[in-house]
């Protein structure tokens, strides 16, 4: 190629690098830079779609004290609550790992490994259904469930009430916090959904941005926020506060009669219409949550990304038992640069996560000691 062809291509690319981003023919940045109700229209296959926004403030339940979120503080990180005495909910629930275990599947009583990925305690509070499978109704039903299950913490809840009857400091704490005796399942239940309530994400940049700091989201990241609403259809599933529309969607990977089956909602409600279904995760604080998905088997997000903008793995070989694939997944046919936008977008919704200081509690008797 002759020099001043050479040259001509050089500089054109480089006022293309140095050019404004533009979403598309209609839509700059500046589309973005106001308030959520002056955005372009959302594309979204799901009518009930919301609009992406902050978390609102959690509404106060008459169990949730101060007295009780300190207890359930305690009783998180007490291993005394499985057979084993070597197992905490925290064991699974690592503060510094996002509140989930960094694991592809979780690791419990002797050592074993569980079938699905530990889901974050992050904002759990906001949901009406837990687990993957929506198999517990809020933070109340869900919080025991860990300690009777075989694979996870393996110990009878009668046992462990009389193990906690017998030391004279949880005594005094459940006294004081619940005003009885004698410590039951249900003050269990609440200290500890009471901890949970306070583990809630930090604001992240794209909450920021919804607040009017309007220079919290680089171009690019705005190219990917639209995307995210309209061609690249996140919204239908991940919208909201919590970034999740807290249903459950077949997406195809419920490994039906291979390695790593798992048929989800329907071990839950019976039901054959529900094989293969999974409740959508909240991608809030998702860059510390991974490995991704409900069996753990996919440490890339770009690799997630890849296969939503196929339609799937196996659209076209699903096994004739299995439902039809969400309605909302469809071939994308983003381009790597949209795919680039979309990722750097995904990482404005994260922010280290950390739990709310304790409240300060007055001194309460402890007369026999804190054993």
């Amino acid at each position: 190629m002759p020099f001043k062809a050479r040259f001509f291509m050089a500089l054109l690319g480089a006022c293309l690098l140095l050019a404004p981003t533009v979403l598309n023919a209609d839509v700059s940045p500046d589309a973005y830079r106001q308030p959520p109700v002056h955005w372009p229209a959302m594309n979204s296959s799901n009518p009930s779609a919301q609009e992406l926004a902050p978390l609102p403030e959690l509404p106060d339940v008459p169990w949730h004290t101060p007295q009780t979120e300190q207890l359930g503080y305690q009783l998180f990180f007490d291993p005394r609550l499985s057979d084993s005495g070597q197992i905490a909910c925290a064991s699974c629930h690592d503060p510094d790992l996002g509140w989930a275990d960094g694991r592809r599947v979780a690791i419990g009583h002797n050592r074993q490994a569980g079938s699905r990925n530990t889901m974050s305690i992050l904002n759990a509070a906001y949901f009406k259904q837990l687990f993957w499978d929506g198999r517990a109704d809020g933070l109340l039903e869900q919080a025991l469930a860990p300690i009777s299950n075989p694979l996870e913490m393996n110990a009878s809840l009668p046992d462990v009430l009389t193990r906690l009857n017998a030391i004279p400091g949880y005594q005094d704490a459940f006294a004081y916090a619940f005003g009885s005796e004698r410590i039951e399942a249900k003050h269990l239940a609440m200290a500890l959904a009471a901890f949970e309530r306070s583990v809630v994400s930090r604001p992240n940049r794209l909450d920021n941005f919804i607040n009017g700091n309007y220079q919290a989201l680089t171009d690019q990241q705005i190219h990917g926020l639209h995307l995210f609403r309209t061609q690249a259809g996140c919204i239908s599933c991940h919208s909201g506060a919590l970034y999740s529309d807290g249903d459950f969607h077949h997406t195809g990977l419920s490994y039906y009669h291979r390695k790593y089956q798992d048929t989800g909602l329907e071990q839950v409600t019976g039901q054959a219409k529900d094989r293969g279904k999974f409740r959508t995760p909240s991608l809030r604080d998702l860059a510390f949550t991974g490995p991704w998905m409900h069996n753990g088997l996919f440490p890339s997000l770009r690799g997630i990304l890849n296969m939503y903008n196929a339609g799937m793995i196996g659209r076209t070989q699903l096994h004739p038992e299995l439902p039809p694939l969400s309605e909302h997944i469809q071939p994308l046919h983003l381009s790597s640069a949209e795919l680039d936008a979309l990722e750097a977008f995904l990482s404005t919704l994260s922010r280290q996560p950390y739990r709310r200081p304790l409240p300060t509690l007055p001194d309460y008797p402890q007369s026999h000691g804190n054993n």
